[in-house]
């Protein structure tokens, strides 16, 4: 493979540069990281080497010295005009996300209204251990709603830092990584994020630059042993498995993208901007301390039941609300809950009362609950339901000879209540039942749809 691709005449780096002119060697050192590779200069040529002919040349343009230490330069380059165009700063939706996960396991309804998938939000839960595998943990749950919004946003990012279960490799959007080859998402961050310490903070840093940087002087961070060949990595667009150094851009380097405009954006790290408003990110801004929003907003109810939930109110009280509703889709930055008598019902059988809805209500609505509703529920909680809507198929005949005779056939088990002398319900999926026996008796019935009443009103 050597001989025929002839790579040595085109190296990445200035390290592989050396190498292949026999300046440097390359060995397996034991790390407190476990084994990795490293370039190192011989033994033998290193006696060849006068120190005082080393001090003479200066230092690399890539390095430079204060007293007794070495500072790298940061990697890459200041932004552009152009690639900072469109600033798009950190937000804090992940805590969002997070109150909504957490409250749709609680109740075991499928979460909506998220802005981040289902698999990245759990993970984040995981390595704070605020999940255990897909259950929330009571205790975790209770303290990470009740601390303030910073210190949330900051126990899920320091958990994050410090993963190993957290693998940014799996979640890089348009890849799919199969088999059991197993990376190391802990040391690859630690790396990568290392890189974005070493840029100053409050400057718009070209994206682009720093993947080239980092792919110039160290493209193996996060394959040690150089291996680019044993991961399955398969691109989703066209199915191709992504395999070898010559596929760098399109996995190592999009890690390194993922990981800013992801994790590190929504974590409130970093601020992120593009060329044009639907451009992809070009430019990023190492904030020195995330943004977020204060939790000192009102909620809304109206007298149908609709509770309105603006996104600045506490998280706690979002998380409760959301335990005793429906969930309607949110509308105009709003979240929406609607008190229902099966959502009720849900929240009875697990210890929550409507008392405890009433009282968080009046805690925390910028005006007055309704009166009308605060009397349903509590006549709802004393007497349960006392109105219902259902939808029936309903048999009507022409006298009430032919429903007796109905009643009186085998098919007689497949009807309902009387609505009637000549009405009659047809239980759930027996109208095919009904019209055979209808048919024995000599009258053939007349189907009605919802559809041909609606034609018929046109």
């Amino acid at each position: 493979r050597r001989d025929r691709e002839q790579y040595f005449l085109h190296p990445v780096s200035a390290t592989e540069l050396l190498y292949y002119r026999g300046l440097l060697a390359r060995d397996f050192f034991e790390t407190p990281a476990g084994v990795q590779e490293f370039a190192h200069l011989p033994s033998d040529l290193l006696t060849r080497i006068q120190p005082s002919q080393a001090r003479a040349d200066p230092l690399p343009a890539s390095v430079h010295e204060s007293g007794n230490d070495i500072h790298e330069e940061p990697p890459g380059r200041l932004a552009t005009p152009q690639e900072r165009a469109h600033p798009l700063p950190a937000c804090d939706c992940l805590l969002d996300d997070a109150v909504t996960l957490l409250a749709a396991l609680r109740l075991g309804v499928d979460p909506r209204g998220m802005h981040l998938s289902v698999p990245v939000v759990s993970e984040f839960l995981r390595a704070a251990k605020i999940l255990a595998g897909s259950e929330p943990e009571a205790d975790a749950v209770k303290a990470f709603l009740e601390m303030p919004r910073d210190s949330a946003l900051s126990v899920l990012a320091e958990a994050w830092r410090n993963s190993q279960v957290f693998n940014e490799m799996r979640q890089v959007p348009g890849l799919a990584c199969e088999g059991e080859w197993q990376n190391k998402p802990l040391e690859t961050r630690r790396f990568l994020l290392t890189q974005l310490e070493k840029i100053p903070v409050g400057k718009w840093w070209s994206l682009a630059a720093l993947v080239r940087a980092v792919k110039e002087q160290a493209p193996d961070y996060q394959r040690p042993s150089g291996d680019y060949d044993s991961w399955f990595i398969k691109r989703l667009d066209d199915g191709a498995y992504l395999r070898g150094f010559e596929t760098w851009d399109a996995v190592d380097g999009e890690l390194i993208r993922y990981l800013i405009t992801g994790p590190s954006h929504w974590l409130g790290l970093v601020n992120l901007a593009s060329s044009g408003d639907n451009d992809s990110c070009t430019a990023f801004q190492v904030v020195k301390q995330p943004g977020v929003r204060t939790e000192n907003g009102k909620l809304s109810v109206s007298s149908t039941g609709m509770i309105s939930v603006p996104r600045n109110v506490p998280r706690l009280v979002r998380y409760l609300v959301a335990r005793f509703c429906e969930w309607e889709d949110p509308k105009a930055g709003e979240y929406r809950y609607l008190v229902t008598t099966d959502a009720l019902k849900r929240a009875s059988q697990q210890g929550l009362r409507v008392s405890q809805l009433l009282s968080l209500l009046a805690r925390n609505t910028r005006a007055e609950v309704p009166p009308a509703f605060v009397k349903a529920l509590k006549r709802w909680e004393q007497k349960g339901t006392e109105a219902r809507i259902e939808v029936q198929t309903i048999l009507r005949v022409n006298s009430p000879e032919v429903l007796a005779g109905l009643r009186r056939s085998k098919a007689g088990r497949f009807l309902g209540e009387n609505l009637g002398p000549v009405s009659v319900t047809i239980k759930p999926g027996a109208r095919p039942k009904v019209l055979a026996a209808l048919a024995e008796l000599g009258l053939l019935a007349e189907c009605i749809h919802d559809t041909d009443r609606e034609q018929k009103d046109i």
